[in-house]
């Protein structure tokens, strides 16, 4: 397995991320147009837009709190040559989960099922690590 294959979750990832951020711009812009939204009533950050405008924001910012952690494993992990078939289907299953999770939270918002979702993506996260950690340690001695 070439160690560079851990890039392409991470390329997923970063497009997920970046897919929510122009939805998001979309769907603010189209509030503004459509003048469900006035720019003095945000202009100091104030929750002033729609509801649909404010899920997508909500899944574009969450993709910018856990995934980091996600991003520097991928990166220690190349760095220390510790890139393996595990790790890559791990990082997999990671970004499904946070993909399952951005469509839970910008489209029908279930909180009990996202929730669910994000703490599968969390405990994957965890366990990559711990994975991970473990090569490292083992490798040293």
């Amino acid at each position: 397995m070439q160690p560079t294959a851990i890039l392409y979750p991470v390329l997923v990832q970063v497009a997920l991320t970046f897919f929510l951020q122009l939805w998001m711009l979309r769907e603010r812009l189209g509030a503004l147009m459509r003048r469900e939204t006035k720019i003095p009533d945000i202009a100091l950050g104030q929750r002033a837009w729609p509801e649909r405008a404010t899920k997508i924001a909500n899944a574009f910012h969450n993709q910018l709190e856990l995934p980091f952690l996600f991003y520097f494993l991928a990166a220690f992990a190349l760095i220390t040559s510790r890139v393996d078939a595990i790790l890559v289907l791990m990082a997999w299953v990671f970004v499904g989960l946070r993909l399952w999770h951005a469509l839970i939270h910008a489209t029908h918002n279930n909180v009990p099922q996202r929730f669910y979702v994000f703490l599968a993506g969390g405990v994957m996260l965890i366990v990559m690590w711990a994975y991970f950690a473990a090569r490292l340690i083992l490798a040293g001695s």
